[in-house]
């Protein structure tokens, strides 16, 4: 196998995916206030994967992983942990292929998304914190023999989300530039490794929180870090470390990782909202954060990817957060 996901392994993910997931559609965002606000005129092209089932693009990882499994495997039942989006996907995936999962959340986790999950069937069991949460999964694994789906390391979750930036390459113009969030890495490293290979001139940008920089410091210090402290609103962007095999593809096919804060992300939020009519939770801004911010000199007038990945948000806590400029 090879050290990260090929091509050719990414277009046999897609068709073993099949109907289990949707083709989500790429969008021209034609917005003379982003314009005004990068103070260029890049030519944007939206990634809508919050459009693709479960609201997030967790299922396109957690499937491909499960149906790689054996039928013994299946029987047992698999566990997962998350602050939400995977645990959805996880529960989706146990559904659809008719096994069972029990998930492990933070009690802090979103009500919305905790709901979710136990209407897709998944039993949940809550920890204190995610450092926690991980310990928590292994002694499930131990003791319930499940198999755990992680939520971002592994070929198979990166064959998985690369099936994203291959649908994106065909949809697309070739691009200049493609700006994803970036947490764990999962949807990272597999959306960059498709379209470098693609393009290969193509630059990757990687987007993450600052008060959740793991893969910032990963980078920094050439191996996946630990992080002590995590603190942003960007929830599914806050995994409390990396992990040693999607760091090494994200450092193979990633040119560059800037950060923004929760401030930018809120911001960012409003944007999608008033430019693009987009609900989308903190971290499927964090593209558009990117592109307004740091990035948006880089990406002076180029043809850019973004990618709205995620609105698992309810109403209250969407309004909440746009509506708080502190």
């Amino acid at each position: 196998m090879s050290d990260y996901p090929t091509l050719k392994q990414i277009q046999a993910t897609r068709e073993r995916l099949g109907s289990l997931i949707v083709e989500t559609p790429a969008h021209p965002w034609r917005d003379s206030r982003l314009s005004d606000r990068t103070g260029h005129s890049a030519e944007v092209f939206v990634k809508l994967e919050l459009l693709q089932v479960t609201g997030t693009f967790k299922p396109r990882g957690a499937l491909n992983v499960m149906l790689n499994l054996s039928k013994g495997q299946l029987k047992r039942g698999v566990t997962a942990v998350s602050a939400g989006n995977h645990a959805i996907a996880t529960a989706y995936a146990s559904k659809a292929l008719g096994t069972t999962a029990k998930v492990v959340m933070p009690k802090n986790a979103n009500p919305l998304r905790m709901r979710m999950a136990r209407d897709l069937g998944a039993e949940i069991d809550l920890a204190d914190n995610p450092h926690n949460a991980f310990a928590r999964v292994q002694e499930i694994e131990r003791e319930e023999g499940r198999t755990f789906i992680h939520p971002f390391e592994g070929p198979l979750t990166l064959q998985g989300t690369g099936t994203a930036g291959l649908e994106f390459s065909q949809q697309v113009p070739e691009l200049d530039a493609m700006v994803l969030p970036i947490g764990g890495g999962g949807l990272c490293g597999g959306f960059a490794a498709a379209l470098k290979q693609v393009w290969p001139k193509i630059k990757i940008y990687g987007v993450e929180p600052e008060g959740a920089n793991s893969m910032y410091r990963s980078f920094q210090q050439g191996k996946a870090v630990t992080l002590d402290r995590i603190d942003t609103i960007a929830d599914s962007l806050a995994p409390p470390k990396a992990e040693p095999y999607t760091f090494s593809v994200c450092r193979q096919f990633v040119d560059e990782i800037v950060l923004v804060s929760d401030d930018q992300l809120k911001e960012a939020m409003r944007h999608l909202f008033f430019g693009m009519k987009l609900a989308v939770e903190p971290a499927g801004a964090a593209s558009t954060a990117g592109l307004m911010g740091p990035l948006k000199e880089k990406t002076r007038n180029q043809k850019v990817g973004i990618i709205a990945c995620g609105t698992n948000i309810d109403i209250d806590d969407f309004h909440h957060i746009v509506s708080n400029t502190g």
